[in-house]
């Protein structure tokens, strides 16, 4: 199959060429309007207890969790006459903008029940405005760029910061792109120049990685015309998008260089390359894009807006490599070597070299090399034992950003009030329900005060009747709690609380809303699915590789290999990100957790990537042992011939990765940082070390598998050897 596509794209060569073209151009056109399509959040889950909650309080009583918190400074007091005037006015025209629902502000008038103290800082100076959009998310990310600039800054004798959830990241997001993209694209040019030794072979992959990832633009357009796309699936988009299409350009490219140093003529090269090459990068794709598809269980649109990022770009970058790649490697021919650069390259792969001796090194001593470095491994797994987990927020962002600032104010400055609410829905209730849960509730250790319809109660007392604002709270068949706490929301104490509040009997059907009850309800969501994501992925890759290899043992030992190297990663996060071990060195703020979602993310990316150099490698030691039968020949061979490739693209895809440590946002941070380790360990301590020592161990039980599996790999499996001589030409 792989032959003949060699011989389709060298006679239709012209033709894909001018295809391209066409596809990037409309790329660009479309595509590129994406970005004002993307969303910030995507973190909870729809169907969750939370999610209904917040629905009806929108709903019902516009009500709910604010989309913007407004830090209202003053020069003394914000009570003095001239503070106050302000601050009146400014709650006045906040509440009649377009497209807002609600405002809760520290100066309210009287008649709607005054201003909430716990709008008040400690210390008089400063008071909270709570601002709540009406719309969707995109009609109130609208609304919010927009009152972000009007009223940011000296308003009257008041000076005006804006925070709330999701305010900043767009702008840091875009920011970091930026730089991470200045940062990756030179260095990666300098070093597929050490690489390929020559300037044309060189440009070959950034061509492939523009054509990857502008065509994951204009996938992921199309997505957003069907549902909510995170802004965050473009970091992959490129990332991934630059690294795969060098990947799977390094493996082609390497091999036509192989071919023509060999005596072949183009037109055999193109066929030869693709037979062997080309049938690597298909599995390739096919590992990474089914460890990707396993995002698209989870309800979170952020997870499932990766897989959609990752699977296009996967798709896109493999094409590109098994089509345009070789239909300009037929019209380069021997010109792919022109504009040498060093050293003059060595097109053919020498049976022996500093990876043959190392793998017969590891060979020799197969349990001597291999056992210390499954200890290592285990030992750096041993912290994410301690991982403690939590939502994103503005503690994400840098310490100079604006959100940031809002966000400290607000934990350091202010206590309980409606900034930190844990608001509980009765949607179906009587006013004597109302009290008795408004009562239970009360009388927990966490809450100061519980104001409903019916009252205002506090150490499992009415502590006052129901004043002005009263009314709000309720309507004809239910009513909501604004549960005032001092606990931090997102935090193991929010979470509690939000447990002990769901434990309670209200004689009526309740729901807890806000942003620790978001956090519980995320990790339900996440974590209850796991299994079935880890089970998937597993399921598919032994599939994948049993009909590459025709064994039962290799697929079994990628998979327990992949979990080794990647539990390293995810203890060695832990110690970093959630610990603070290198905070000042990396420039983020430790909060002693991990973003819920981002483990889940990096297992399925960087098992993917694994299963990438896996395919890589087992695709020539399993081409070696076809050939010779033996298998200790086959290891030392394969990693000879795959290892430098390997190992370059392992490089260049860690340099993408790690350029998004200078990310401002340390959950992006975490995902570069995290992603490098685990593509450079796998590369060099699983692929060259664990893998040769295993498989020595193993002998020729590498390649068993019982009879009936036998004949299913006979029958069903892609193996396709090389043929000894050139094929055929076939005129044009």
């Amino acid at each position: 199959m792989f032959t003949l596509l060699g011989r389709l794209a060298y006679r239709g060569r012209w033709f894909v060429l001018v295809g391209t073209i066409l596809f990037l151009a409309v790329s660009v056109l479309t595509g590129l309007s994406v970005f004002d399509k993307l969303k910030s959040g995507g973190f909870e889950d729809p169907e969750q207890e939370s999610a209904r909650a917040a629905a009806i309080l929108a709903e019902r009583f516009d009500a709910g969790s604010p989309d913007l918190v407004l830090l209202v400074s003053a020069d003394e007091d914000v009570d003095s006459p001239g503070a106050a005037r302000s601050g009146r006015q400014l709650t006045k025209r906040l509440v009649a903008e377009p497209g807002v629902e609600q405002v809760v502000s520290y100066w309210n008038p009287p008649d709607s029940g005054g201003g909430d103290p716990g709008l008040r800082s400690a210390d008089g100076d400063k008071a909270l405005v709570l601002v709540r959009l009406a719309g969707g998310e995109e009609q109130a990310d609208l609304v919010s760029e927009r009152l972000q600039a009007d009223y940011g800054g000296q308003v009257g004798d008041l000076v005006v910061q804006i925070g709330g959830p999701g305010v900043g990241l767009g702008e840091t997001i875009g920011e970091d792109l930026a730089r991470a993209e200045s940062i990756a694209i030179p260095i990666t040019l300098v070093l597929l120049l050490l690489v390929f030794a020559g300037l044309v072979a060189a440009l070959l992959p950034l061509m492939v990685g523009a054509i990857a990832i502008l065509g994951t633009f204009l996938a992921l357009y199309l997505v957003t015309l069907a549902t909510d796309v995170s802004i965050f699936s473009i970091n992959l988009t490129t990332a991934l998008g630059l690294g795969l299409a060098i990947d799977y350009s390094l493996l082609v490219v390497s091999r036509f260089r192989e071919e023509l140093a060999k005596g072949v003529d183009t037109q055999a090269a193109v066929a030869l390359t693709l037979q062997t090459a080309g049938r690597t990068v298909a599995f390739s794709a096919i590992t990474v894009a089914v460890s990707l598809s396993a995002l698209l269980i989870f309800p979170l649109y952020f997870l499932r807006s990766f897989a959609y990022s990752g699977i296009a770009v996967v798709a896109i970058a493999a094409g590109a490599a098994l089509l345009t790649l070789p239909a300009l490697l037929a019209v380069l021919g021997p010109r792919v070597n022109r504009f040498a650069v060093g050293r003059k390259h060595s097109a053919s792969a020498s049976a022996r070299g500093f990876w043959h001796s190392l793998s017969h090194a590891v060979m020799r001593r197969p349990v001597l090399t291999g056992l210390p470095v499954v200890v290592l491994l285990v030992s750096l797994a041993v912290p994410f034992l301690g991982v403690s987990f939590s939502l994103p927020d503005d503690r994400d962002l840098p310490p100079t950003s604006e959100a940031r600032i809002v966000g400290d104010s607000v934990r350091d400055e202010f206590g309980g009030g409606a900034a930190r609410s844990f608001p509980v829905v009765l949607p179906d209730a009587t006013p004597e329900q109302t009290t008795a849960l408004a009562l239970r509730i009360s009388a927990l250790a966490e809450v100061n005060r519980v104001d409903t319809s019916t009252g205002s109660f506090a150490e499992g007392s009415k502590v006052a009747e129901p004043g002005p604002s009263a009314p709000r709270f309720g309507d004809e068949t239910g009513a909501y709690l604004e549960v005032v706490s001092d606990v931090e929301p997102v935090s193991p104490a929010g979470e509690d609380l939000v447990g002990q509040i769901r434990a309670l009997d209200a004689g009526a059907p309740f729901l807890v809303s806000g942003a620790a009850a978001d956090l519980v309800d995320s990790k339900e969501s996440i974590f209850g699915l796991v299994p079935l994501a880890l089970l998937i992925i597993a399921a598919a890759t032994f599939v994948l590789l049993f009909l590459m290899t025709g064994s039962v043992l290799i697929p079994l030992k990628a998979i327990v290999l992949n979990v080794l190297s990647l539990g390293a990663t995810f203890g060695a996060m832990v110690w970093v990100f959630q610990d603070g071990n290198g905070a000042d060195l990396l420039n983020f703020t430790p909060t002693g957790t991990l973003n819920t979602t981002i483990p889940i993310l990096m297992f399925c990316v960087a098992f993917g990537l694994s299963m990438d150099y896996e395919v890589f490698l087992l695709s020539r030691i399993k081409e070696e042992h076809d050939r010779t039968g033996d298998t200790t020949a086959a290891v030392a061979i394969g990693l000879q011939k795959s290892g430098r490739i390997m190992t370059a693209a392992a490089g260049v895809l860690a340099v993408t990765f790690i350029a998004f440590a200078t990310s401002q946002v340390t959950f992006i941070k975490l995902f570069g940082v995290g992603l490098t380790i685990a593509i450079l360990m796998d590369a060099t301590l699983v692929r060259g070390v664990l893998v040769p020592a295993f498989m020595r161990l193993a002998g020729e039980a590498n390649w068993w598998a019982p009879p009936w599996l036998q004949r299913v790999h006979q029958r069903f499996g892609l193996s396709e050897a090389p043929p000894q001589s050139p094929p055929a030409r076939v005129s044009d």
